[in-house]
This record gives C-alpha cells, structure tokens and sequence, in this order.
C-alpha cells in the first residue's frame, strides 16, 4: 500500500503535466537521501517523487528509534511498492536507482515500466557472475549471520566507512554516517547472494524486454560494494537488448556514497542528461 504522501506526490505528478522522474533508494538509505537530486531535477523542469520501500520511516531519527520495521522487506515486495507507484502516474517515468535501488530500477525498466532509467552502482541481478573480494567484505555484517535473513541490520561506522564512505575524508564520512545511515533488511542481500543457484531468484532481470528503454549504467571507480566488475557484467547483460541504448560509463575516483556526498551534483547531472537525451 502507498503511504499518503506517496499517493500525494502521484497526484503533484500528474497535476503538474511535467514528466515524472522516480527515485530508488537503496540499502542503508532514506528517500530523503535523494532530496537534493530532485530539487536539481525540478529545477530542470521535471516531477520528481521518490518513494520509499514498504514501512520506510520519515526521518533517520524515527529509523534509529524503531530498526525493526526495516526488516522482513525482499526485492520482490519493493518492486512491486514501485511498480504500484509509478502504475498510477500518467506518464512513464525516468527511474533513477543506487545500489539496490539500481537493481529494482533494471527490474522495472525490464517490466517496461519506464521511459529512460539510469543505475548507479547496481546491485547485481541474477546472472551477474563475478564475486569480488571488496563486495564480499561489504557485504559480511549482514551475510556473516543466517539469522540476519529475517532482521534489520545496521552498519558501525567503520562497516560504512569501508562500504560507502572510503573515497571520501573520515570527516565527512563522519558526517555521511551521522545524516543518512539508517539500519537495512537483511533479506536482499541474502536473496543476491544465493541468486546464480536459484532458479526462482527475485533478482531476476529481464534484460530482452522490447519496451525495457534507454538505460545508463554508471559505476564509482574506488566503489567497494558494488566495483565495476559487477555494473560491467550487468552492462555486458543489458547490451545484449537490440531494441534499446545502453550506455555504462566510470566516474572516477568515486565510490558507493557518490549519491549523498560532496560531489553528489557530478553524477546526479550526469544522469540528468542522459535522461534529457529520451524523456
């Protein structure tokens, strides 16, 4: 079910007559992480909404106070809060994604739900076959305990430091952890994990679809959790699709924080012209 504010922001949406643009927060995040992003892409003329996954908290104090409502969230449920969401737009949106949130975006864009999607830093769907030894250790305070499937985790700062926050100074990665690090589902990362031997896998991308649309992939160099082997062999996947453009392109000497931190309006103006190129 859309909260009252997301239904609130469809209605901006379709009132405005602008072209949506939809963003998708990964884990460890808050929609509020993309605010900047959509002040930029409202200031260039488009609806900006950016829904949160089922049972997201307003603030990272409410996620502080209340980490149990993190968890118990796959990626096919947030798919599918998505694909409701932008279901009741008037237009195909643009879908902007980081990390997880790159991944629900390849997967809505394979549903045909989107009229241009951009993916930073995705998180590897199913097929995606390299294991680099930086996304393993990211990745080890969730799948270090089985028992994390079913729980909300969150990150020590020395956790994020190494995953998010290493190509930046300790002190902004301070002040990166202390605005916007929240705890995550575990569930998503153990559902990437065992992908490549579950046939059933809701990681699942359809990289064929006819009506899947333009789609740039964009990878941060230093980037530990998700490096650019993992967004190359999702772009080598996604190339494949005749029927649609598929760019990838490395921001140099970024890594996964790129969205939130000091040079957040590098990428998010890379993405806005490739958008501005299709929607």
């Amino acid at each position: 079910m859309l909260t009252e504010h997301e239904l609130a922001a469809v209605e901006r949406a379709n009132t405005s007559g602008l072209a949506p643009v939809v963003f998708v927060h990964g884990l460890w995040l808050l929609p509020s992480s993309w605010d900047r992003w959509a002040a930029l892409f409202e200031e260039a003329g488009y609806a900006a909404l950016a829904p949160g996954w089922p049972d997201d908290p307003e603030t990272v104090a409410e996620a502080s106070a209340h980490p149990e409502v993190f968890a118990g969230k796959g990626v096919a449920e947030v798919a599918d809060h998505f694909a409701e969401a932008i279901g009741r737009l008037a237009r195909r949106p643009a879908v902007i994604g980081h990390s997880f949130g790159g991944l629900i975006t390849q997967i809505l864009a394979g549903r045909g739900l989107s009229a241009v999607s951009v993916a930073i830093d995705p998180a590897p769907f199913q097929g995606v076959l390299p294991l680099p030894i930086s996304s393993l250790r990211s990745a080890r305070p969730v799948l270090g305990n089985p028992a994390n499937y079913h729980r909300a985790v969150p990150l020590t700062y020395d956790q994020f430091r190494y995953a998010f926050a290493n190509a930046v100074s300790e002190a902004e990665a301070r002040e990166l952890y202390d605005t916007f690090a929240v705890p995550a589902p575990g569930e998503p990362l153990f559902q990437a994990a065992v992908a490549n031997v579950n046939p059933w896998s809701q990681t699942k991308v359809d990289t064929t679809g006819q009506e899947r649309g333009p789609l740039l992939l964009i990878s941060g160099e230093k980037d530990h959790t998700v490096p650019w082997a993992l967004t190359n062999a999702a772009y080598q996947k996604q190339a494949r699709n005749e029927a649609a453009v598929t760019e990838i392109l490395e921001l140099p000497g970024r890594g996964h924080s790129l969205t939130i931190d000091s040079g957040w309006r590098e990428v998010a103006e890379t993405a806005l012209r490739f958008v501005q190129r299709f929607h």
